[in-house]
Order: C-alpha cells, then structure tokens, then sequence
C-alpha cells in the first residue's frame, strides 16, 4: 500500500519520470488523474497553495509528457503555480508533504530541484518569450529534433509582453514551437478585457466545425464530384472562419490553430499536441479547461475557484481563520475614502482579490478598473485618470512593480501626476520564494524625482498614510506594507520634525545610537532599544513615516547627537533607505558612521516570513548584538561599564 495515496498499487507511485508515464495504457490514465487531484487536494490543504490551477491542468499535463519528450523537448509554464502536476510526474509526487516548506518542493518551476524545470516564472506573460529564444537556439545549434512547448493561461495573454512574443514568433514560420493556451476564463478571478471576450466567444462557437462537418459528410456522398468540391471549400476556410468564427486572430498572426480541445479529455488533448507536434512550425493548441475541475468546492469558489487557498479542511472546503492583516486595513480605508472623494478610483491589474479591492468594486463598481495581467498598462492608465481629473489608486504585489518601472518614471512623474500606488506583500513574503519576495521597490523608487513613499508601522499609521498619500496632488505617492498580520500597534512618544520617536532611551546628554527603523521594523526597533539600555547603551527609536523624501533636517538634527546612526529597512540593503540617510548625512557634513541591517542582495529560497528574517539577521536580539559590538569597537570604556 502507498504511504503517499493510502491504496494499494497506486499510479503515481510508479510513476518516477516521463518514461514510465509513457508506459501507461490509456485505460489507466483517468485512475492517474484522480490520484493526482487526491494529491494535490491534501497537500494544499496542510499548508496552502495554488490548487485551483492545477486541479484544471491535470489531463494537460499527462498529455504533455505522454507526447513529449522533456527534458530535451523544452515545457514551459506561463505562470508556473500550475506547474504542480508537472512536478508529480517528473519524479517529485513523494516530496509533495513539503509543499512550500523551507527546505521542501518549490510553489513554482525550480532549476535546483529537476532539469524539467526550465525557467523559474512566476511573473505572468514571459513564457513566449522565453519559448522565442529557446526555440531559435536550438534551430542555429542544428538541434532540430527538439520542441519547445509553452503553456500559458488565458490570463497571462492580456499581458502586452506576451504579445510583443506572438509578434515575433509568427514571423519565424520555421520553428517548432506549439503554444497551449490553457482557456479557463480566469487568471485570480475572471479573466478582463478584450481578449477575454474574444476568447470567450471562441468556447462558445461551434458554428464553422459544425457547418464543415455538415459538408463534409454530405458531399463526401456525391459521386465523382464531391470530395475535390469539399477540398475546394476546405481551401476556403480562412474565409468561412472570418464570417464564422474568431480564431483568425491567431491564423492572421500566421500561427496555425488548433481548438477547440477539450483540456479534461486526456486522449482528445494528446492528438491535438501530436498533430502540433508534427507540424514543425509554430502552432497554437487552444485547450479549454475548467480551473478547480474535480473538486467541488473549488469549482464553485466564485471568487478564485480556490487559486491560492491558505490551510483548508478537504472534506468541508473551509479555509482555517486568517489573521486581521494588512490588506484588510487597506481594504477598509481605501472604500471609507472613496465615499469622502467622488474623485478617487482604483485599478488592479488581476488581482482585485489579493489586493483587497472586491470590498471597493462592489460600493463602486463604476470606479473600479482591473486591467488584467497587465501592469505596465496600468500605471499609464492611471496617468491618462489622473490627467482628467482623477486620483487613481493602484493596487499591486511589491514585485509586480518592477514591471513597470518605466511608466511610473516617464507616464507619472515626469508629468508630476496625482497617483498613489499602494504595494501589498512588501518585503520578504516567504512561502512562494525568490521571485515574490517584494525586497527591491525602496531601491529602484528612490531614483524617481517628485516621487513620495510612505511606510506605515501598524494599523493606525497606515489608515494616516494612505489618507495623506491621495492628499497629494502635485505628484507621485507610493505606500508599501507587508504580508500577513498587522504588526503590534506602537504609539510615538514624541515628535522630530516630521519624524516619530518611539523610544527616547535613557535620559542622559550623551545619546549612543540613532536607530531609524522603516514602517514594520519599528517594533523590532524599540526591542532591540530595550535590549541595548540594558547593555547601557541609549537607543533612540524613530520611524521616519515617509522615507522618500526624507525630513532632512530632523534627520541632520537627530544623526548630529548620537554616535551612531542604525537604519533597519525590510528592503535590499543596496540602494534603500539606509543609503537615503547616509547620502543625506554626508550632504550635510555630519560625520556619524551610518550602518544598515536590510535583506542581504541575493534571491531568497522560500520559508516561513519569521525564519526568513531571522536566518538573515532581521530580529531584535540579531540587531542589538551588532550594535553592541560596533559601540564597543568605538568606544572600548563601554565594555567596562555595568549591565543595566
């Protein structure tokens, strides 16, 4: 009996790679599926994870590596979290208890776990791209035995970047590539926009291959004359698809179409990808899949069809209590003021859920704009708002900014526009690894001229910020804040400039260390202080609130009475807030060593946010250590001196 499956003789357990899926009769490829969707049902359910998506991919998956031959035939996923069933037949089914666990399988495509895993996406729309390269490599490396297969969601086509691919893939007709767009209707929640409708339209007509099967069969019965009469109709199909139906999109693109296939026919699917095979040139397999499929409660999940689920019970559907955090207190503020401001809308780009926008979208639908998987778009979009008159509220994942750097630089703040952006998952998140962890936006935001970032501490400050943030009319404000539950809630207990101080240490003329501490790491900041009085040593605790533009003379003022200056910052240490007060501190001539404790410059393999931190060095007792050692390298008389 399997340990893993709990019946005797299971399928998945034999299988260890694509080899030995290819052994696998037909007959006994339904039993494979269900034991995958047992699979992935339990372990999402311990720990969280995208079970949704792949629950709609399982008979794709088994048709992929049934006609393909991975690794040398390149499968690529676009976006990676449906990539689970990929793992369970490239040999990983046993490691599926860890799911997402330090140490355990990745959430997404990994290079270090299996040469399957080709690229680590887990940003939408790139796989074209990737699949473009891949593909013209192998045809100049004169390696024409391979293909390169690209999966993409319907949802990661509304991203401009994928069809800036398409562009250029169609003008290489030589390259065997097949594109399986895996049409669910959904990427978070429903799919948004013209594609959307275009595909939508495209599971709903039947029209052409009905009126091309009445033909078909009733001319095949004229003698002589009737099948050249069916070829010739046959070889006017471009033309009847025209009037008939929408899949000439991709035909005028001159990619050759497959579709419709339904994706939870295992047997249907696997002839479509061997015609595409064989066709050795670019082709499109449109594959309609129903995401959740299998599973009840995520069939009928209306919000996300269970996309990403945290702990949940199997048999009941219900996901374990979540704690009070920060994108509820956005969600709540962002609605309470709309209703202050008729000028105030929001946009999302497919990610209205995550964000915490669907309490918004339903007081004011009218005002609220998801753009898809399409970031780029949105922050320009909010510029063309914000240039009729609105204050534009985007809502993204901190590591989904970086892709559009460039609109918020040239679309925004050159034109000094009135939109705030608002960075849910800041920071290290954890669990879904190097490419989600939001460490990057306090560095490449400091470049932007005019551009204002708040960082709130708790739940006050940040309903304070967001309020002061869309008050701004003369340009840019971003707020950032990270994943999970709100941080203990810290009151000042005093004012420098625009700066609150937390923790004014031991009352004494000679003040030891300045430690600046942005937004969430202020509670680790006043711990660590009370650590350091205990040591003997005066800490002064401030939260600067907004860290771009720093108030410069607080910060000059406060820096100039101590003897050291800490800045603790949830972000890469290059380029972030500690290099703002450093830069600010040597502008202004203060000689006062300035040290920064932030996430180290390197990609961060996946765990718990707590072990995270604490394996690199962000807790109280890390910190205060290293201060303790730095005033006693400066001043030696302080190891002398009693513990308090």
């Amino acid at each position: 009996m399997s340990e893993r499956t709990g019946r005797p003789g299971s399928l998945l357990d034999s299988v260890k790679g694509p080899r030995d899926l290819k052994a696998l009769g037909a007959d006994e490829l339904p039993r494979l599926a269900a034991e995958i969707r047992d699979l992935l049902i339990s372990s999402t359910a311990r720990g969280g994870g995208h079970l949704g998506p792949n629950l709609g991919v399982v008979e794709l998956t088994i048709a992929l590596h049934r006609v393909f031959d991975s690794p040398r035939d390149n499968i690529l996923w676009d976006t990676g979290h449906q990539a689970y069933v990929h793992k369970m037949l490239t040999g990983r089914a046993a490691d599926f208890d860890r799911l997402r666990q330090e140490g355990g399988l990745s959430g997404y495509p990994s290079q270090a776990e299996s040469e399957h895993d080709i690229i680590e996406n887990s940003h939408a729309s790139t796989a074209l791209s990737y699949a473009d390269g891949l593909a013209k490599a192998h045809k100049l490396r004169r390696e024409h035995d391979r293909t390169v297969v690209a999966v993409i969601g319907d949802g990661a086509l509304t991203g401009g970047m994928a069809w800036e691919a398409l562009n250029n893939i169609a003008a290489h007709r030589d390259l065997p590539l097949i594109i399986v767009v895996n049409d669910n209707g959904r990427s978070y929640s429903p799919t948004i926009g013209g594609l959307a409708s275009h595909l939508a339209s495209l599971r709903t007509t039947q029209r052409y291959e009905d009126m091309l099967e009445f033909v078909k069969d009733n001319l095949a019965k004229v003698p002589v004359v009737g099948s050249p009469v069916y070829d010739a109709l046959h070889g006017v199909k471009k033309g009847i698809k025209d009037v008939l139906a929408p899949q000439v999109m991709f035909e005028d693109l001159g990619l050759k179409y497959i579709g419709l296939v339904d994706g939870h026919d295992e047997q249907a699917v696997e002839a479509a990808l061997r015609r595409a095979r064989d066709f050795r040139r670019p082709v499109i397999v449109h594959v309609l899949t129903k995401k959740g499929f299998g599973y009840s409660f995520a069939e009928n999940h209306d919000e996300d069809c269970f996309h990403s689920p945290s702990a949940f019970d199997p048999l009941t559907g219900e996901e374990k209590p979540k704690p009070h955090g920060w994108t509820n207190v956005f969600s709540q503020e962002i609605v309470r003021l709309a209703a202050e401001r008729e000028d105030l809308v929001a946009i999302t780009a497919a990610m209205l859920g995550p964000v915490g926008l669907i309490p918004f979208s339903e007081a004011y639908p009218e005002r609220l704009y998801d753009v898809g998987i399409a970031e780029q778009h949105a922050l320009t979009s909010a510029a063309g708002l914000a240039l009729g008159g609105l204050h534009p509220v985007v809502a993204l994942y901190s590591t989904f900014l970086n892709r559009a750097f460039d609109q918020l630089l040239m679309d925004v703040a050159l034109h000094r526009l009135p939109v705030t952006v608002v960075l849910d998952r800041a920071g290290v998140t954890g669990d879904d690894g190097a490419s989600h962890n939001g460490m990057w936006d306090l560095s490449i935001l400091q470049v932007i001229p005019g551009l204002s970032i708040a960082v709130p501490r708790d739940e006050p400050r940040l309903r304070e910020l967001l309020a002061e943030a869309v008050a701004v009319e003369d340009g840019p404000t971003v707020v950032r804040y990270p994943k999970g539950p709100v941080s203990t809630e810290i009151e000042a207990v005093g004012r420098l400039g625009r700066m609150d101080v937390l923790h004014a240490g031991r009352r004494s003329a000679d003040h030891d260390v300045l430690l600046v501490c942005v937004g969430p790491m202020a509670e680790l900041g006043v711990e660590a202080a009370a650590l350091l009085d205990a040591q003997g040593i005066s800490a002064t605790v401030v939260d600067p609130r907004w860290v771009k533009p720093l108030d410069e003379e607080a910060l000059v003022k406060a820096a100039s009475a101590h003897k050291l200056v800490v800045v603790v910052e949830d972000n890469g240490r290059v380029g972030g807030v500690g290099d703002a007060v450093a830069r600010v501190l040597r502008d202004a001539e203060v000689d006062v060593p300035v040290r920064t404790h932030g996430i180290p410059q390197r990609f961060l393999d996946h765990a718990k946010r707590a072990k995270i931190l604490g394996d690199i060095g962000l807790t109280a007792q890390d910190v205060a250590r290293q201060i303790t050692e730095t005033v006693a390298r400066r001043s030696p008389d302080l190891e002398n001196q009693p513990a308090r």
